[in-house]
C-alpha cells in the first residue's frame, strides 16, 4: 500500500526548543510536531498515563527548565526525542511517535502503517 503524506508545516515554523505545532489525525486524534536538537519529532498528543492531552495552552508543551515534554494534568515529563516518559506516573512507557519527513523546507506527516505501538 502506498504512504500517504501530509504537509504539516514549512520547516521555519518549527523554532528549535521552542512551542509545538498542534495537528489533528484523519482519525480526529490530536498530534503535535516539535523541533528538538535540530531535528523534528512528532507524537499523538496524549499523556501515556491517562488519555488527556499534555499542552496547557496550544503547544506549550516544554517545563519551566525547557528538556522536558510535560503533561500538565499529571507533571509526567517526556524526553522531546524519543517520547520515553523519564518521571511521572507512567514512568518508563512512551508517547506515540508518529513517522514525519522534513525535506524542501517542508514537514510532512505519513501515514503510521508498519509502525509499532509504543
Amino acid at each position: 500500500m502506498a504512504r500517504v503524506s501530509r504537509l504539516i508545516c514549512l520547516s521555519g515554523d518549527l523554532m528549535d526548543g521552542g512551542d509545538a505545532l498542534r495537528f489533528v489525525l484523519d482519525d480526529g486524534r490530536p498530534a503535535f510536531v516539535q523541533r528538538w536538537h535540530g531535528q523534528v519529532h512528532a507524537y499523538v498528543n496524549s499523556c501515556a498515563h491517562v488519555p488527556v492531552e499534555l499542552d496547557w495552552n496550544p503547544g506549550k508543551l516544554l517545563d519551566d527548565s525547557g528538556e522536558w515534554l510535560i503533561c500538565a494534568t499529571h507533571g509526567a515529563l517526556y524526553a522531546p526525542d524519543s517520547g520515553e516518559c523519564v518521571a511521572g506516573p507512567c514512568a518508563g512507557r512512551r508517547l506515540q511517535a508518529l513517522r514525519l519527513t522534513e525535506e524542501n523546507g517542508e514537514v510532512h506527516f505519513h501515514d503510521n502503517e508498519g509502525m509499532a505501538d509504543e
